[in-house]
């Protein structure tokens, strides 16, 4: 029987339940599909944090390594230092393995879930491909006479040619995959109008798509790109993008596709172990509640499951989450509609159905 080992990272407020629910859906597919997960749970978080001073210990990464994946829930307390444990959990981790693809689905399951009038799911149907090591995110620059009137904030965005060609490659490469109505296409987004460093993503991309004839490209400033996406969002394919403008634009299609509550993320480096998670946050008042929707962390688990190579079972997930979005059985994707078991229970029902298969 096939086996997988996995890192499971529950973290901060929701970010408990969002797991166990994905982790059910997890055991089930495995189940379906003929193969077993072993999983490794780690503590670490605002509460191991505040009990032992321990944030994310060199030991935890050197055993994470040999993984195939890590599932996080979410990361955030406000009880520690703003960003001090994303920086040292999530960026950490990021940091560490390299992961230098963090790659967003924009999918629209169900018209009704659409803010923007008249779209529907063939309209909203995109792969948003962020460079994930790079760019303000690096942490180049510093604070110097904080305090005073002569304070000083620098940040420096930086991009290496080796950063730039190889996120630019994978998105080509993914397109190419995708193959979306027979019709792959690539588009740019970045700014080097005004941030002329960014040539260098102008140049590389240029470079590279003369190596994929076959699939066609577009290129769009972030803020015409930010335009587009509510206008026009049925023109976009896959989008690869430096790392602080994806973070941006990526939020803005959650919201295209529905909201937080379904959207996730992989933080990639393709054949090593790499990190798949909601992109919501961790929501410390809702914690214990079991009012948040986990529908994120399952499709996180779909992706993981792509990433590990178990497709079947990655399309049984998606099979399930596009039947209970369809099926008039949601009242609202808002916290406490329905509990985070009651979202579980649904889709375990659409996987012992079999939906789709």
């Amino acid at each position: 029987m096939r086996r997988h080992e996995i890192a499971v990272l529950p973290g901060d407020g929701i970010g408990e339940e969002v797991v166990r629910e994905g982790l059910r859906v997890l055991d089930a597919v495995a189940q379906m599909e003929g193969f077993e997960v072993d999983k490794t749970h780690y503590p670490y978080g605002a509460d191991h944090y505040l009990e032992t001073g321990v944030d994310m210990p060199a030991e935890a990464f050197e055993e994470m390594a040999s993984k195939e994946a890590l599932l996080l829930g979410a990361i955030g307390d406000p009880r520690v230092e703003t960003g001090f444990l994303e920086r040292k959990i999530i960026w950490g981790v990021r940091q560490t393995y390299d992961l230098y693809v963090n790659l967003r689905p924009v999918k629209l399951y169900n018209e009704d879930l659409c803010p923007l009038k008249g779209k529907t799911p063939a309209d909203v149907d995109m792969l948003i491909v962020r460079e994930n090591t790079e760019d303000a995110y690096a942490g180049l620059g510093g604070i110097h006479r904080i305090g005073t009137p002569h304070e000083v904030a620098v940040a420096e965005m930086i991009y290496t040619r080796n950063g730039v060609e190889r996120v630019i490659r994978y998105a080509f490469e993914l397109a190419v995959k995708r193959n979306k109505n027979d019709a792959p296409q690539v588009t740019l987004v970045d700014k080097a109008n005004a941030i002329r460093a960014q040539d260098i993503w102008t140049r590389c991309f240029e470079e590279v798509a003369a190596e994929y004839p076959s699939v066609k490209t577009d290129h769009a400033y972030i803020d015409a790109a930010c335009m587009w996406m509510v206008k026009n969002p049925e023109w976009f394919d896959v989008v690869v993008t430096p790392n602080l403008f994806g973070d941006i634009l990526t939020d803005l299609g959650a919201m295209v596709q529905g909201g937080m509550g379904i959207a996730a993320s992989g933080n990639i480096h393709p054949g090593q172990v790499s990190m798949f998670e909601p992109i919501h946050g961790s929501a410390p008042k809702y914690r214990g509640q079991n009012k948040a929707n986990p529908l994120a962390t399952i499709e996180a688990v779909r992706m993981m499951l792509e990433h590990i190579g178990e497709d079947a079972a990655a399309q049984r997930v998606s099979h399930a989450v596009a039947h209970v979005l369809t099926s008039g059985q949601i009242k609202s994707l808002g916290a406490g509609v329905h509990s985070t078991t009651e979202w579980g229970d649904m889709i375990m029902a659409a996987l012992e159905a079999g939906v789709g298969v």
